[in-house]
């Protein structure tokens, strides 16, 4: 890791870099003071400056020094491989080096010479989840939103046709593949001549076996039977690679997975921790279906934990009298668990031929659900567990929840937090 030295065309210079690559911020600073001039100058061989080996080093001390001088200096310099010192750092996971070069105006639009890739494709190539976060945020605060567009800076491609996802997704990087689907990756573009020509982010989780991978991308509308360029399917590749539990997920006769639903994503304000329960509470019942699909098969997966709370009983769902209130609706302030939450708007598969989708309904009043929030706990004596939603008036609009939950058929819950459903939340078996 980091850049190592070269030849030199001079004593002075040579002195000068092999402090920077060791750290010496004072001999550095001393060579810099006689030599000005040293700080523009390349290694021989490789043509990196000082900005590249400080932060491929993650010497944030001397990458500031640098940077911060009064003259000033170049945060996007070139070496043979026309990688940026971002590029460097994304690459080796130094999240500090990435925000001060971010901070210094770093272009994330840079293409190496190599691959064609940005410091977003090495961040998720190389599974660094905090700089991919920092360059996202970047990317969000700039003026890269409002020109080329963020959406557009999500899903770039590379020389070969990948995208961030397909990397990330190819070299196992569950944590990498999450953040990307969550800020607007396309889950079932199509790569250039990467991997197998043709290949979605699915199919090259197949090929590595990385099971969280394929369940992020299964949760977020990942295509169990596209096709790439050879006609294959996940599963196919999955099996002929020897994945077992991946190809029993990827199987098409099996239980179609939950996807994250769209509807919530109209929803103008979605409270981070609101969201993180919704998501939690999707892939646990998600967890459940696997659990269904690999019984009775040589694989098993554990059962999830859950713990029961002590003290008082919390407030309960009044749709499913079982779980806990944990999402309220605002501005009305009507209370549900997540399990609920998510059957209101929750599908199998997006239909890309049907209309768009409606702004979600509150179940108890009908208003538009302008924004979720974590409810806030409410404990009640055992005596009194009367759900705070049956008011007069949520009586009444109470009695038109099962219009709202049509869609979704009988709707119950059992202590593990597993949905069940009719028509959505048990899967039915589909033929190839």
């Amino acid at each position: 890791m980091g850049q190592g030295l070269s030849c030199y065309g001079s004593i002075s210079k040579q002195d000068f870099f092999r402090a920077v690559e060791l750290g010496d911020l004072e001999a550095a600073q001393l060579s810099l003071s006689r030599d000005p001039a040293i700080l523009h100058r390349n290694t021989l061989f490789d043509r990196s400056s000082a900005v590249h080996m400080a932060a491929a080093n993650g010497n944030l001390q001397l990458l500031s020094m640098i940077i911060d001088l009064d003259r000033p200096v170049n945060p996007d310099p070139l070496n043979r491989n026309k990688q940026t010192p971002l590029m460097l750092a994304a690459m080796h996971g130094k999240i500090a080096c990435v925000q001060k070069l971010l901070e210094a105006g770093a272009n994330i639009l840079k293409f190496d010479g190599v691959n064609g890739r940005t410091c977003l494709h090495y961040a998720a190539y190389y599974g660094h989840s905090d700089c991919l976060q920092a360059i996202l945020s970047a990317a969000q605060s700039t003026r890269l939103a409002n020109s080329w567009g963020f959406a557009r800076f999500v899903n770039v491609s590379d020389g070969s046709g990948a995208t961030p996802l397909h990397l990330a997704a190819g070299q196992g990087q569950a944590a990498c593949v999450h953040i990307l689907l969550d800020n607007g990756a396309f889950v079932c573009s199509l790569t250039g001549r990467y991997g197998c020509p043709g290949s979605s982010p699915l199919h090259l989780a197949a090929r590595g076996g990385c099971l969280d991978c394929v369940r992020e991308l299964l949760a977020w509308g990942g295509d169990r039977l596209q096709k790439d360029s050879a006609g294959r399917i996940p599963y196919i590749i999955a099996l002929k690679r020897k994945h077992g539990v991946c190809a029993a997920l990827l199987n098409p006769s099996s239980a179609e997975p939950l996807v994250w639903p769209s509807p919530l994503k109209l929803i103008s304000e979605l409270n981070h921790d609101a969201k993180a329960l919704l998501e939690s509470a999707l892939m646990e019942a998600n967890r459940t279906r696997e659990k269904n699909i690999l019984k009775g098969t040589e694989y098993s997966l554990d059962s999830p934990v859950h713990s029961e709370g002590e003290g008082s009983e919390p407030e309960l769902c009044c749709i499913c009298f079982d779980q806990a209130c944990t999402i309220e609706v605002q501005d009305c302030g009507h209370q549900m668990c997540e399990h609920c939450t998510l059957a209101l708007c929750c599908h199998n598969k997006p239909n890309p031929a049907s209309s768009c989708q409606s702004v979600p309904l509150c179940p108890f009043c009908r208003s538009n659900i302008a924004r979720l929030v974590v409810a806030k706990s409410v404990f009640t004596s055992t005596n009194s567990r009367r759900p705070r939603n049956f008011s007069n008036e949520g009586c009444s609009n109470f009695k038109g929840l099962s219009s709202s939950l049509g869609s979704f058929g009988r709707m119950g819950t059992c202590r593990s937090g597993k949905i069940i459903t009719s028509n959505d939340m048990v899967g039915k078996a589909r033929a190839n």
